[in-house]
């Protein structure tokens, strides 16, 4: 079975999704100061911003606009969206407690110029939809910025409603 076909399929649950896909989520990243991956207030998930962190701790950094293209901050925007699942695994437990992606707001690290920040945060947006299906849909905000911390090309956070 194909992605896109996966990806209609109300009964496919997020693990089978991201297997199909080939992703196997990394252990979900740790804060970079004082403060914690995820917080639970009632039904609603608010996962803290990440970035684009390899499995190994590698960051993906630099400007897009100047050095990064649209291409390569898609591919950070999806990874970035791999870790905050991630870290949705350990919130909830399992994903299939997943009922709805409320919100993403998506910040790029780009320059003055840079106006495509929607192409870039897609990335991300794309992979929600896929994973989740229609409890993928979101709404968005996808913002440029002058820097983001460690000079990491995306940062990405998330609202999450869960049963």
């Amino acid at each position: 079975m194909s992605i896109s076909e996966l990806a209609k399929r109300p009964d496919a649950n997020p693990y089978e999704r991201l297997k199909a896909m080939g992703i196997v989520l990394p252990e979900a990243p740790s804060p970079i100061a004082n403060f914690v991956t995820h917080v639970v207030e009632g039904k609603l998930l608010f996962l803290s911003g990440q970035g684009p962190s390899e499995a190994d701790g590698t960051l993906h950094t630099g400007k897009v606009g100047a050095g990064v293209s649209i291409e390569e901050a898609y591919g950070h925007a999806r990874l970035t969206g791999i870790n905050l699942i991630a870290v949705m695994h350990v919130a909830l437990g399992d994903l299939s407690r997943v009922r709805r992606v409320v919100k993403l707001l998506g910040m790029v690290n780009a320059t003055p110029e840079f106006s495509n920040h929607p192409a870039v945060i897609n990335g991300c947006s794309d992979l929600m939809n896929v994973v989740f299906g229609e409890r993928g849909i979101h709404a968005r905000s996808a913002v440029g910025f002058s820097s983001l911390p460690n000079q990491i090309t995306v940062e990405i956070e998330a609202v999450v409603a869960f049963d």
